[in-house]
C-alpha cells in the first residue's frame, strides 16, 4: 500500500497558528515565502551554505532550506518577521540598523536571526572552535571579535558588512548583558497576551 506524499501541518510561526497542506519534501523556507508570503527569510544558495534563510526553531538558529516544514510543526518559528515587538525593533535589529550592520540588505535577516540564537547560544556557555578554555567551570569566553566571527560563519554576507555586522552584534550582546537577556520576541508577546 502506498503511502501519502503530502498531510496537513499546522505551523506556529511568529506567535501565530498557520494550517496548510504540503508535499512532504516541501522546505520550511518554501512553506514560508510561497505558501505563508512571509518573504523576509530569505533564498539564496538553497543548500544550507549562506545563511540568508536562518530562521530560530525554539529559539536556536537553523537554515529553512534545509528543514522540512513537516519536522518543524510543534516548534515555535520566529522569522525576521517576528522579532520586533511591534514598532521597537529587537536590540540586534537596532545595533544593525546604528553601525549599518547591512548593506544590501538580502542577507540580513539570516544575520539577525542568527545573531539573536548566537548570543543566547554565548550565553549559555556554549564553545566555538576558537574558545580557548571548553571546559564547563571556564563558563561564557569573552565574546571577542573573533568569538563573533567565528559564531556568526555560517551566514555569508556578499557586500562584505562583516566589520559593521561584528560591531551590531557586540552591541546587541552587551545590552543583552545590561538587561539580563535578549528578550524572546514570540514569548515575550505571548506572555502579554
Amino acid at each position: 500500500m502506498a503511502s501519502s506524499t503530502s498531510s496537513v501541518i499546522n505551523l506556529k510561526i511568529n506567535g501565530e497558528e498557520y494550517t496548510l497542506p504540503v508535499d512532504h519534501r516541501t522546505t520550511l523556507l518554501d512553506a514560508l515565502r510561497e505558501r505563508l508570503d512571509l518573504t523576509g527569510t530569505k533564498k539564496g544558495c538553497d543548500q544550507g551554505q549562506c545563511g540568508a534563510c536562518t530562521v530560530l526553531l525554539d529559539g536556536r538558529r537553523a537554515v529553512a532550506c534545509l528543514q522540512l516544514a513537516v519536522a518543524a510543526e510543534g516548534r515555535e518559528i520566529t522569522t525576521i518577521e517576528g522579532v520586533a515587538d511591534g514598532e521597537r525593533l529587537h536590540p540586534v535589529q537596532q545595533a544593525f540598523l546604528d553601525l549599518d550592520g547591512f548593506q544590501c540588505g538580502y542577507c540580513t535577516p539570516g544575520q539577525i536571526c542568527s545573531a539573536i540564537g548566537m548570543i543566547e547560544e554565548h550565553a549559555a556557555g556554549w564553545p566555538s572552535a576558537v574558545t580557548e578554555d571548553v571546559r564547563p567551570e571556564a563558563g561564557a569566553p569573552a565574546l571577542t571579535s573573533d568569538e563573533i566571527r567565528e559564531r556568526m560563519s555560517g551566514n555569508l554576507c556578499r557586500c562584505g558588512a562583516y566589520v559593521s555586522i561584528v560591531e551590531a552584534v557586540a552591541r546587541a550582546a552587551e545590552a543583552r548583558t545590561d538587561e539580563g537577556r535578549i528578550p524572546s520576541p514570540t514569548r515575550e508577546k505571548e506572555s502579554m497576551a
